[in-house]
């Protein structure tokens, strides 16, 4: 009914010409023949009238058509909807929409092996991920049953490969799950404090390679989240702050601790590493952003942060860093209270 009134209105000039014209036609009337003025005045307006209302109506209702028609053509341009524009347009016209439709069907086709390439990339990505986890397992089990049997160094390499390793392919599976279509999160109450102990030891090796020093403060708190997304951004955090970690100090530090406010609970993660520059801060969430530390530029992916933000976001939780450059980083995970 609206879009009919607002058809009829786009109509309103050509009846404002034709009260006009009635006017004029008044006006000779009256001055050949002025009896008969009075009573054939008003069969005039009221004739134009009516005419004008059946005429608008009928131009309104083509109009509607041939506009549900391009909407439909537009939406699926295949050939029955180009026939069905085509019967409602001008001849002058219909040339145009055959060349519209061969091009958006060019276009929908090429889109569409498009989208057949990503989905195929995205899969066959998934699963070498898959597939590598399966020596991966062997190292660690070969590490776990005899690393007493492996020089020490040795030992101590293989088992650095592995967690960088493993790091690197929950990147490309996490990635993957953060682009698909369905995401399999589960959301529970989860002790954080037990999450936290499970990444930290995950990333022992790499602490200790660095000689962290660890601090965690954290009281008894249950997040109601999903348990691997928390521990995947856990461990990114964790894995920036030994990245960047500040190769001139003597010790470098971790520590988390947790500050319950009235409307949220905050986790805090600080270091005492190289920081982050000025002016390269506003970057650091973006894809493949590593900006410019001397000693960890090589080392960094620009990924962990990047896919931190985006986990954050599906879980429902705030992300803010703070850092300055030489003095450390801080990120803060913001759990809104439900």
């Amino acid at each position: 009914m609206r879009n009919r009134l607002l058809y009829l209105c786009r109509y309103l000039p050509w009846l404002a010409l034709l009260l006009v014209v009635d006017a004029v036609s008044a006006l000779l009337l009256w001055l050949s023949e002025a009896e008969a003025f009075g009573a054939l005045i008003p069969l005039i307006m009221l004739g134009t009238v009516l005419l004008f209302s059946v005429t608008a109506l009928v131009l309104s209702r083509v109009e509607q058509k041939r506009e549900n028609a391009f909407r439909a053509f537009l939406n699926n341009p295949d050939l029955i909807n180009e026939e069905n524009l085509i019967r409602s347009v001008s001849a002058s016209d219909r040339e145009n929409v055959r060349l519209l439709g061969t091009v958006l069907r060019e276009k929908d086709a090429v889109c569409s092996r498009a989208k057949a390439s990503a989905e195929d990339y995205e899969e066959y990505v998934e699963a070498w991920a898959h597939e590598t986890k399966t020596p991966l397992s062997l190292l660690t089990m070969v590490l776990d049953n005899q690393g007493d049997e492996i020089p020490a160094p040795a030992a101590f390499k293989l088992e650095y490969v592995r967690s960088r390793l493993q790091e690197y392919i929950s990147q490309i599976l996490y990635y993957a799950r953060l682009k698909g279509g369905r995401k399999d999160y589960l959301f529970e109450q989860v002790d954080l404090n037990d999450c936290i102990g499970e990444v930290l030891e995950d990333y022992s090796l790499l602490l200790k390679e660095k000689n962290f020093r660890i601090t965690v403060q954290v009281s008894e708190f249950s997040a109601f989240t999903d348990r691997r997304g928390m521990s995947f951004l856990l461990g990114q955090i964790i894995s920036n702050a030994v990245k960047y970690s500040d190769s001139r100090k003597s010790q470098p530090e971790l520590a988390i601790s947790l500050e319950q406010l009235e409307t949220e609970d905050v986790l805090h993660i600080c270091d005492n590493g190289v920081g982050v520059k000025e002016c390269d801060f506003p970057y650091i969430f973006e894809k493949g952003f590593t900006g410019d530390p001397a000693d960890a530029g090589m080392k960094a992916t620009g990924m962990g942060l990047y896919l931190s933000r985006k986990m954050a976001d599906d879980l429902g939780l705030g992300l803010e860093a703070r850092s300055q450059s030489g003095r450390g980083f801080e990120m803060s995970i913001r759990f809104p209270r439900l």
